[in-house]
């Protein structure tokens, strides 16, 4: 475990929303990583329930309170649940106009994925964005892939970009971040599903974490956006890992299935053997997993939709509408 370094998970899947947005605490520098959240616009084909929102307009109070007190933010990469954009919307990222990433963005050092190399066309168009609203913000603004930043005595070491999954992954790239006070270390793993790729594994077994919260295998996606070999190849390279870090956050889309646990109980039990812990997001911070994505058929049936609700969700259906839910 860290002793020198503090880490809060800030929002994640555990807590009932999409994110990795965690904070990391040292006596030089306070880090915010990934400061994105954000809520799936359709699942089971059915809009997020008043739950979800109740949760996400909670932890972007979360986030918008610790970033008063950072000095660093990071974005591994230009998906929404990683970045917060600078457009009002109450649907997906829970944002308004430009303020919600003015509180997050001003007058810190952002360290970014590079906004023109080993980008796809849509987030390179996102970078662009970003870099035009949010971005301006920043003290500085500067792309942060394969390079390492001291603040003092702590080193925030960013990996070169890495497959947004399997290989030749659609999503384009990520940077993984490790950050390293007096021997210890953290490492933020965003979206590797996994990983995937050996080579990501590897860099991230050649940076010997002391605790590593990591994006792992998106189980829900098998036989559709996903084939069950590059699971196993994520499952396998994930083994290895448990096995070498003391402790592993699996957070992510792993947790958007039901059954993710099963599928992952291999690894839990080779994690145990050599003394390891492998955590959730909420587990590690001692609170309830909250996985609300995955329960949501079940949320409609335990909690039924108020009037209110019931009267805004087939506006927002026929126009798209962006209006806030009455919540």
């Amino acid at each position: 475990m860290l002793n020198k370094i503090k880490v809060t998970p800030l929002a994640a899947e555990s807590f009932g929303v999409r994110s990795m947005c965690t904070l990391v605490e040292t006596p030089d520098v306070t880090v915010m990583l990934d400061a994105g959240i954000s809520l799936a616009p359709y699942r089971f084909s059915l809009l997020p329930h008043p739950l979800e929102f109740k949760t996400i307009a909670r932890l972007r109070t979360r986030i918008a309170e610790a970033a008063a007190e950072v000095g660093v933010v990071t974005l591994s990469h230009y998906h929404f649940d990683h970045h917060t954009p600078s457009y009002e919307d109450w649907l997906v990222n829970w944002t308004q106009d430009g303020e919600t990433a003015r509180q997050i963005y001003q007058n810190k050092t952002v360290l970014v994925k590079n906004p023109i190399e080993k980008i796809n066309s849509s987030q390179r168009q996102r970078a662009w964005m970003f870099q035009k609203t949010g971005g301006k913000h920043a003290m500085t603004l500067e792309t942060a892939d394969g390079k390492a930043f001291c603040f003092g005595g702590t080193v925030l070491r960013f990996s070169p970009a890495v497959p947004h999954g399997p290989e030749d992954s659609i999503l384009g790239w990520v940077i993984m971040a490790t950050v390293e006070y007096e021997g210890e270390r953290f490492m933020h793993a965003p979206d590797v599903q996994g990983p995937m790729v050996k080579e990501t594994a590897e860099i991230i077994l050649r940076e010997k974490p002391d605790v590593l919260m990591v994006g792992g295998p998106p189980f829900y996606l098998v036989g559709s956006k996903v084939d069950e070999r590059q699971l196993q190849n994520g499952l396998a390279n994930l083994k290895r890992i448990v096995q070498a870090v003391p402790v592993t956050i699996i957070e992510h889309h792993a947790l958007r299935d039901d059954d993710w646990w099963i599928r992952a109980k291999e690894l839990y039990s080779s994690a145990e053997k050599v003394g390891h812990q492998i955590a959730t997001a909420a587990e590690f911070v001692g609170e309830e997993n909250q996985f609300l994505e995955s329960m949501r058929k079940q949320l409609y049936v335990d909690f039924p939709l108020s009037k209110d609700f019931l009267q805004w969700t087939p506006e927002n259906q026929a126009r798209n509408s962006y209006a806030k839910q009455p919540i």
